[in-house]
Parts: C-alpha cells; sequence; structure tokens
C-alpha cells in the first residue's frame, strides 16, 4: 500500500528535505551567537567557545543546507553536539528532557545519520561527484 514512499524518487526528495531543514535551522543557533538574531546575544569573540560554537552552527549548518562536503562537516557536528550536550544538560540531571538536552541529542542524532548517509542526490557533493 505505500510501497511508493520507498521509490528511489522519493526517498531522494525526502533526504534533501531533511537535510535542508536540518542545516536550515542549526544555522539559526550559529545566526544567534554570531550576529545576535533571533533573540540571542552575539558573542564578544569568535576565539572563544560560544564563538567557535556559532561559527560551526552558522557555517557547518550552511555546508549542510548546500550538501557540500555533508559527511565529514555532519561527523563533526554530530561530535559537537555531543560535547555540548555533556557540557551544558548532562550536569543537570540523566533525563534529557528534565535537563533540556533533547535538542542537542536530536541535532547529534540527525547529523550521524548524515555522516553516515551522505548528502543524498538532490546535493553539491552529488553534482561535484564527492
Amino acid at each position: 500500500m505505500l510501497d511508493f514512499l520507498r521509490s528511489p524518487s522519493v526517498r531522494g526528495a525526502t533526504h534533501a528535505v531533511a537535510r535542508i531543514l536540518i542545516g536550515l535551522l542549526f544555522m539559526q543557533h550559529g545566526a544567534q551567537k554570531l550576529f545576535g538574531m533571533f533573540g540571542g546575544n552575539q558573542v564578544e569573540s569568535l576565539f572563544g567557545l560560544m564563538g567557535l560554537a556559532g561559527v560551526m552552527e552558522f557555517f557547518g549548518g550552511l555546508l549542510v543546507v548546500a550538501g557540500l562536503w555533508t559527511a565529514p562537516v555532519a561527523a563533526l557536528l554530530a561530535i559537537q553536539m555531543l560535547v555540548a550536550y555533556f557540557m551544558a544538560h548532562a550536569g543537570q540531571g540523566l533525563i534529557p528532557v528534565e535537563n533540556n538536552g533533547e535538542l542537542a541529542l536530536l541535532y547529534m542524532a540527525a547529523f550521524a545519520f548524515l555522516a553516515v548517509s551522505g548528502s543524498g542526490p538532490a546535493s553539491l557533493d552529488k553534482k561535484l561527484g564527492n
């Protein structure tokens, strides 16, 4: 009945939509840190921990949206989110929904998926043969 959902064209389109949404949503966190947008506080230095996180979030998210170097970038972002979880959330309790760490873990899982599955057919990686 739902076999059409397993077709290569639907899978490719779904992969692209998911990759683009993940990247766009992640870029917003970087924009908060780098530019003070969306109610965020702009960091004073790009060389501090929050500045580095902002650069990775904004520009890493942009590369994910474009589907360029997706697997290695997503792997770095997955690691970043795991580190962020343990640095900012895990010390406040074991349950992610209680320590407000569920978003970091969700991003970590999404980026781990992209690191393993790549950028998909609708990407610059595909066009460039990466």
